[in-house]
């Protein structure tokens, strides 16, 4: 029963996109691994541009800093 868990950050990633990801990620397992898709679990979760960091700041600071042409 595989259980596959996609964290991306929240903006704007449309109903059909995640259909997309949940539909591709069941055919991969089975794909790869032969599990059922009956059984296979996709979690989408989106996270914050506030909660996610990377090189040591958000991401809501470095999209500013980029759109502010400094980045």
């Amino acid at each position: 029963m595989p259980y596959v868990n996609i964290q991306v950050t929240r903006e704007g990633v449309t109903a059909e996109q995640k259909r997309q990801l949940i539909e591709g990620a069941t055919a991969l397992l089975e794909q790869v691994l032969n599990k059922p898709p009956a059984t296979t679990f996709v979690v989408i979760e989106e996270v914050s541009t506030d909660n996610w960091g990377v090189g040591g700041e958000t991401v809501t600071a470095l999209r500013a800093r980029q759109q502010s042409g400094s980045g």
